[in-house]
């Protein structure tokens, strides 16, 4: 069960918007399209150690993309913003 856990994250998300959730402890990831809440919290407190309090999920949509004449698609991604306890830290996200 250990290694589907691992395998439901995908990557962390950093980018401005969510920096912005550091100072609540909300961390955002991107996570496998089938994840449950409760998979998401397990495997955040499995690889990073750490007690989360909350999960919220959102989808985005497929989209296509023009670049001139050419058009590509772009493929729906699920994403998790995780609450963790108070005074716990992800390191991913602090830049060690």
């Amino acid at each position: 069960m250990a290694t589907r856990s691992l395998s439901i994250i995908k990557r962390p998300l950093i980018t401005e918007k969510n920096t912005g959730h550091l100072a609540r402890n909300v961390y955002a990831f991107e996570v496998v399209k089938d994840a449950s809440k409760t998979d998401i919290a397990r495997a955040i407190e499995i690889a990073f150690k750490v007690k989360v309090v909350g999960v919220r999920t959102m989808v985005g949509r497929d989209r296509t993309r023009r670049m001139g004449r050419f058009v590509s698609g772009v493929n729906f991604y699920k994403k998790a913003l995780v609450e963790v306890a108070q005074g716990q830290k992800i390191k991913v996200f602090e830049g060690a």
